[in-house]
């Protein structure tokens, strides 16, 4: 038994990451184990989670799970006292503007979690009260059980704090004034990562410090949280029980070994996938193209996250052993798989939003350049045309999300990609004739499809069996 509750806003930029984070601190600072989750499919959120409560953050998704797979995410393994939750975008915002099916709301619903509602009143006055009435009278499950007032002086918190709870009927948990302290610096896609934000730890001792002062924590946690119990959930199969394979000691010596970019070059890994990987039998062996000289040994897979290779360019460019050590055991059959940043750092030559060129590892005969607008943005679902990768023919899409600012001469034509609100069809990514490499600018989320995971194992499994 945890307590829970979900930071949710009216609109994107209210400060729901930031109150989050402080939130989370100040929670982990009072000895309780907390664990956080966020909505929708972003990654940089969930990595200032982790700088926080220094566990991994893991994304409630309903375009990439369905309700029994978002429960399985949420109770999951779990020994924590409390759980918070991060919304995405404004409160009701989902798949499409028809309906708040795959918006906070909706998971909200699906997993019954109270919500604390973040209202940016900065210039407001009585027009809050209309804003949030709007609100409270879209929530049919009166799941909004308080509010946090965000930008706002105290004078001004104490003035409107008893109209609020009068015309509103809801519980005002605290306010927070505008401050250096709360604002992490943005970019075009989204949050600076937590380790380029200048002394990190002390702005979130800052901002843990100031909401103990204005938000009444004991009363979030003793009445507006709610209880998530796991054993009332529906009775879900085990993954490792099931759908994957659990190659386990494949090689007859030692488990799968797969190598992971992990730096600051590349850092966006669903959690959930890095899970299905383990489960799957593969010890995760992390690696950094822009530090070390070569790819770890006797290493049977290899998998490039997304990040922002841009930003690290010349370092990446300067690094000719380990271009060269990835080309290589690319062009020697290693089973890769590379997603936007890492599928970017695969090309001939990366073309910066400076316009200058830099090489990069060659595998995929092209370049990338930064076109100055969002190319892709959104949901997409792949379908490998041929089955060379997800040779069930029934089963032969995976869901993923792409948002990307670069371009490539050389996207791909090896998959389907559908939008699943418009039905907008296209093509791109590289995908294998023998079925070793699926490389594109999508983030796949392999739970979507346990085939995946199953299908890169046994490449996996065979190309080290062949080297022995």
């Amino acid at each position: 038994m945890r307590k829970t509750f979900m930071i949710a806003a009216t609109k994107s930029g209210s400060g729901k990451t930031t109150i989050t984070c402080a939130l989370l601190k100040a929670l982990k600072d009072r000895g309780l184990k907390v664990n956080s989750f966020k909505c929708g499919p972003d990654y940089i959120d969930p990595m200032f989670h982790r700088s926080v409560i220094g566990i991994p953050s893991k994304n409630l998704d309903l375009f990439f799970c369905d309700e029994e797979g978002l429960r399985e995410v949420f109770y999951g393994d779990d020994n924590s006292e409390i759980s918070v939750v991060e919304g995405v975008m404004g409160l009701y915002d989902g798949i499409n503007v028809s309906s708040d099916e795959g918006s906070s709301y909706d998971i909200a619903c699906k997993l019954d979690i109270p919500i604390v509602l973040v209202v940016d009143a900065h210039g407001m006055g009585r027009s809050i009260i209309p804003l949030i009435n709007g609100f409270k009278s879209m929530d049919r499950e009166n799941l909004i059980c308080g509010i946090i007032l965000n930008r706002i002086s105290g004078s001004f918190y104490e003035t409107i704090k008893p109209v609020i709870e009068k015309e509103c009927g809801l519980t005002v948990v605290g306010y927070v004034p505008k401050s250096a302290e709360m604002v992490f610096e943005s970019r075009h896609l989204g949050l600076m990562l937590p380790g380029e934000v200048e002394a990190l730890s002390d702005k979130l001792s800052a901002a843990a410090g100031m909401v103990n002062e204005t938000i009444d924590i004991d009363l979030l946690i003793n009445s507006v949280a709610g209880e998530c119990d796991s054993s009332g959930a529906i009775k879900l199969k085990s993954q490792k029980d099931s759908d994957l394979c659990l190659c386990g000691d494949v090689t007859g010596l030692r488990p799968l070994r797969l190598a992971v970019a992990r730096d600051e070059a590349f850092c966006f890994y669903y959690e959930e996938n890095l899970e299905a990987l383990k489960n799957a039998g593969f010890e995760i062996v992390e690696f950094s193209p822009v530090h070390d000289r070569i790819l770890p040994e006797n290493v049977d897979g290899l998998l490039l996250g997304g990040g922002y290779p841009e930003n690290h360019a010349g370092a990446l460019s300067e690094n000719k052993s380990m271009l060269k050590s990835i080309g290589d055991a690319i062009n020697n059959g290693l089973p890769t798989l590379a997603e936007c940043g890492g599928f970017m750092y695969l090309h001939k030559t990366l073309v910066t939003k400076d316009g200058e060129s830099f090489e990069m590892a060659g595998a995929v005969d092209g370049a990338v350049h930064y076109t100055d607008h969002l190319v892709r943005f959104g949901y997409v679902i792949l379908r490998d045309k041929e089955n060379r990768f997800l040779k069930d023919a029934e089963k032969g899409s995976i869901k993923g999300h792409e948002f990307h600012y670069f371009d490539s001469t050389d996207n791909g034509s090896d998959a389907i990609c559908t939008k699943p609100v418009t039905g907008k069809t296209w093509e791109a990514s590289h995908i294998g004739e023998d079925g070793k490499t699926w490389w594109g600018f999508a983030h796949l989320y392999y739970p979507s499809n346990p085939e995946f995971v199953n299908r890169f194992a046994h490449i996996c499994k065979k190309n080290a069996e062949n080297r022995k």
